[in-house]
């Protein structure tokens, strides 16, 4: 299947070329190079600016190429797998707009959108040192007067504080108005009177070492009255809304890493030789390489379908980010944490194998559970929303035709209308709505296919335990305080319970288009191969016991070593890797000049699906 957002991803490897050659500025020993030094990639930035990638993090209403979130997740998630310090450090931009796509008036998006398409880094500034994530204590103020907004107070911990040209800063702007007192201002640097910020000094991290992680103080700084974005008082509530957009996208940053150690632990297993037999050929070693493919591909699976979701289901995405930004990242550091056992000492070593890439991954991935809203921020977030989530449960409620659009991935997606974004799912979510119709389904295509009787028997038990979970948020459906631990595992199960509602949606509803377009040459969807692990492991996840299926890991084995053997991405659709991509450009049709007539290669994505 030729779908459109893995085919921009490919102009885009293309256009980086080889990661494993060293002469290429975005490869792994250039990479490993920067973070030994603790060094900012700028070259690497300055290459993905001359191929459009901040084209990409601007909505195509306000001049950009973003027409869907499907294009982003993907541009990102090529980044990730090859570094994720370039695309925390890059992609911090589209993080830095969202506010204004969110709550800004024309002209405010317009004259942003501007400024990044010519390579404007922008910032997010939330975090102070004192109070962490809790938003509603931030003493950044904001002071109106007849010059504009005074602004004094410090964010620290702030990704491209001291890069950032441009800012957009919650600021109290009331003392006295509670969650009401607070505004977003885009600040914009180069206005600012000298002497009135002063920039924080780079923190030492453990992982990204290369990332700008500092922070900016201000002391004065007068700000016209037009930077004000959305309403005055309506600060947290643009910051929610935007925070529901950057969570979902930040799947892409542990989607790479999970393609990248994912890769390495292959050839590790297939190089290593131990008692006489291959590594692969180990009963426990190929059980950790398949229970990581399978956690990798229900990973992007949901990914995907939260991506459409932005479209599709818009006032659902309070449940669909918080569940897509505690999924991912905790999930990816499972599969890291079975990978590393896997390599063994090697995972460790710097230069001893893959250059010491693995020890990288590992690293800077340890962050992604705690940008936009850590674990427990996000599981929260999902207890707050449990009665509501029951009541619509119990009544077949949700947005189905947005869960159903969003699962077939030859449905068109129309613009985000940012309007439609809601702090609450008051009509509960159409995904899990969705598990029994997907369930009986499959069961439907079982009776007529014996080889899909192993996925139809997984999904009812994934539709039974999605009961049991909805009887666990009921017992806690009034824990908006002091929130029991017990609460947060249920929403934890709530999350795997998601996730399986939706990789059978996916499969559903896009298995016929898929297979049709691609037939033999998508040996994972055929015989439900990647549903039928991913929701083994998804049970498994759940406290379940294992389905068992050893003919569906067998043969995700081969297609994970036969996307290695060819170049290619192990995946849900065929995506070329660097050296592939770029042996392989795309068609001349399916690129365009630069508009601004700077030579720059801009990849479209105009390939019909």
């Amino acid at each position: 299947m030729e779908h459109p957002p893995y085919r921009l991803a490919e102009s885009l490897e293309g256009h980086l070329g080889d990661p494993d050659d060293p002469r290429r500025p975005f490869s792994y020993a250039r990479c490993l190079e920067l973070d030994e030094k603790e060094e900012f990639p700028a070259e690497i930035c300055a290459q993905l600016d001359s191929w459009g990638v901040p084209d990409y993090y601007v909505p195509a209403e306000h001049g950009g190429r973003l027409e869907n979130y499907e294009q982003i997740l993907h541009l990102v998630r090529t980044l990730a797998r090859r570094d994720l310090t370039v695309a925390i450090g890059h992609g911090k931009t589209y993080l830095g707009g969202v506010c204004v796509w969110v709550s800004g008036t024309p002209e405010q998006a317009r004259r942003l959108g501007g400024d990044i398409r010519a390579g404007l880094p922008v910032s997010l500034g939330l975090t102070e040192r004192a109070h962490g994530s809790d938003l509603l204590a931030g003493e950044v103020s904001g002071d109106a007067g007849p010059a504009g907004w005074r602004v004094d107070g410090e964010k620290w911990l702030i990704n491209n504080a001291t890069r950032g040209t441009l800012l957009a800063l919650l600021t109290r702007t009331d003392p006295d108005a509670g969650p009401r007192g607070f505004s977003v201002l885009l600040v914009d640097k180069r206005e600012l009177a000298e002497g009135t910020y002063t920039h924080l000094d780079k923190n030492r991290t453990h992982g990204i070492r290369g990332a700008d992680i500092s922070g900016i103080s201000f002391d004065g700084a007068l700000v016209p009255r037009s930077a004000l974005v959305g309403a005055v008082g309506g600060g947290v509530e643009t910051v929610l809304k935007a925070l529901q957009l950057t969570r979902t996208m930040c799947a892409s940053l542990s989607l790479g890493a999970a393609d990248h150690a994912l890769a390495i632990g292959l050839d590790f297993a297939e190089e290593r030789t131990l008692y006489g037999r291959q590594l692969a050929d180990l009963p426990q070693a190929r059980h950790v390489l398949v229970t990581a493919a399978a956690d990798a591909l229900a990973h992007e699976a949901l990914a995907l379908v939260a991506s459409r979701q932005v479209h599709t289901a818009t006032a659902e995405l309070s449940v669909t980010a918080a569940v897509t930004k505690y999924l991912l990242p905790s999930g990816t550091e499972r599969v890291l944490a079975d990978l590393t056992r896997l390599l063994g000492a090697r995972a460790f070593l710097k230069g001893v194998y893959a250059g010491g890439m693995f020890q990288k991954v590992e690293r800077d991935h340890r962050i992604v559970g705690l940008f936009d809203g850590n674990t427990l921020v996000n599981l929260n977030s999902v207890v707050n929303q449990f009665r509501s989530l029951v009541r619509a449960y119990r009544r077949g409620r949700g947005d189905l035709a947005g869960a159903n659009a969003a699962y077939d991935l030859a449905a068109p997606l129309a613009p985000l209308d940012p309007a439609g974004l809601s702090l609450v799912a008051r009509q509960g979510s159409g995904v899990t709505a969705s598990l029994a119709g997907s369930v009986a389904e499959v069961r439907r295509r079982a009776a007529a296919d014996p080889a899909l009787a192993g996925l139809a028997d997984a999904a009812q038990r994934a539709l039974a335990a999605t009961g049991r979970v909805h009887d666990e948020m009921e017992r806690h459906q009034d824990a908006l305080g002091d929130v029991p631990p017990a609460a947060f595992e249920t929403a934890r199960r709530y999350a795997l319970c998601y996730a399986a509602a939706a990789c059978l949606g996916l499969w559903t509803r896009s298995v016929d288009t898929v297979l049709a377009a691609a037939g033999p040459t998508a040996p994972l969807w055929r015989d439900g191969v990647w549903a039928r692990t991913a929701l083994d492991r998804l049970l498994v996840r759940l406290g379940e016991p294992g389905t068992g299926d050893t003919e569906a890991y067998g043969a995700l084995l081969e297609g994970l070593r036969r996307s290695r053997t060819r170049g290619e991405v192990f995946s849900l659709l065929p995506l070329r890797g660097g050296a592939a991509a770029a042996a392989h450009p795309p068609h001349a049709e399916e690129s365009t000049a630069d508009d601004a007539g700077d030579g720059a290669r801009k990849e479209a994505e105009r390939t019909p699906c």
